[in-house]
């Protein structure tokens, strides 16, 4: 049987527990699951690259069929097929988020027809966490412990502290 591997691309900027959980799920549905951190050129990340590899590596190091990569400046439907992912893992916490992914598959179908989507639904108990929002509340000094993993918070008060010095 054709090993079944799953991508799950993303700027994870920071990496939350919304995304973790996604990750823990998509394992126990693909044989691998390959995240590729990529970089949005209409988001201004807050840490680099290397940065949020590193953090992720450190959050999913107990999930063995689990690895993380920096994406190449490339369209996800390439870098799949690159790295042999026939699946695209996306989390789902609402309605907006659905028209997004739907619209977002229907281009990654013109690029490769057999790429195929598989959105996850938000558990309720991260349904309202996004990247952008975590940076907000860190940026102002607010607790992120329920909203990331450790080491993603620890990073968050490091990076964020000079600049409410």
């Amino acid at each position: 049987m054709t090993e079944r591997i799953a991508l799950f691309p993303g700027s994870f900027d920071p990496f939350t527990k919304g995304h973790l959980d996604t990750v823990e799920r998509a394992s126990r549905l693909f044989d691998r699951v390959i995240i590729a951190v990529m970089t949005n050129a209409a988001k201004k990340p807050l840490f680099d690259g290397p940065t949020k590899v590193a953090l992720i590596e450190t959050v999913i190091a107990d999930l063995d069929n689990v690895s993380v990569v920096a994406q190449p400046k490339t369209l996800t439907a390439n870098f799949a097929q690159a790295v042999g992912a026939r699946y695209l893992i996306r989390g789902i916490r609402n309605a907006n988020d659905f028209e997004y992914e739907r619209d977002i598959a229907a281009l990654n179908q013109t690029q490769d027809a057999q790429l195929e989507t598989v959105l996850l639904l938000a558990k309720q108990e991260f349904s309202f966490i996004s990247s952008s929002m975590v940076k907000e509340i860190a940026a102002f000094g607010g607790q992120v412990d329920q909203l990331v993993p450790p080491a993603v918070a620890v990073a968050l008060q490091e990076k964020l502290k000079h600049g409410r010095d």
